[in-house]
């Protein structure tokens, strides 16, 4: 078996694409339990947040596990697979699990360092877990990025990037700053 993602995120999709696709608890659990039902795959997680929609999977055969999984989401988001598949990446053994590492450690999200994709892995991983479509290699994985993503959090100054992006942001409000005139001078990204 082997570990493929297939999904979209602030990185592939514009901001419209992601909205429309966004996923409801009840379509996340109904995608799960579609994904498992599938013939290519024998276990599934959703890492599904404002900005990224993933499904990970372990699966027999990576092009109808790539073919399936599109299908799936596009099916379950609602959005037409042609106008999602543009948008899509898929990652597949050592790059998946490189890619899930990066999510937790904070760097793939829009405000480097930021920390709430913790809690969302975690849920995540207790969804999957809740509905038994995690299995031993979704349930080692997730476990583990949950660990790498804590200690480059405690080990680094990741976190420092995001806050001060977001702290700069905040003070330019409370500024009255427009946003076109922001400085990009001195900023952390």
């Amino acid at each position: 078996m082997s570990l493929l993602v297939v999904g979209l995120s602030h990185r592939s999709a514009p901001v419209s694409v992601l909205e429309r696709a966004a996923l409801t608890a009840d379509a996340q659990a109904k995608l799960l339990q579609d994904t498992v039902a599938a013939e290519p795959a024998t276990e599934a997680a959703v890492l599904a947040t404002c900005n990224r929609i993933e499904l990970y999977a372990d699966v027999d055969k990576f092009h109808a596990g790539v073919a399936e999984l599109s299908t799936l989401l596009a099916q379950h988001s609602g959005v037409g697979l042609d106008e999602l598949t543009p948008h899509l990446y898929v990652h597949y053994e050592d790059r998946a699990v490189h890619h899930l590492f990066s999510v937790a450690c904070g760097l793939d999200s829009m405000v480097v360092g930021e920390g709430q994709i913790l809690g969302q892995i975690k849920d995540s991983l207790a969804v999957s877990q809740e509905l038994h479509t995690a299995g031993r290699l979704l349930n080692d994985l997730f476990q583990q990025s949950l660990r790498v993503g804590k200690r480059a959090h405690s080990e680094t100054d990741i976190d420092r990037a995001g806050q001060s992006l977001v702290t700069f942001g905040l003070e330019q409000l409370a500024s009255g700053t427009p946003v076109e005139t922001w400085p990009l001078v001195g900023v952390p990204w």
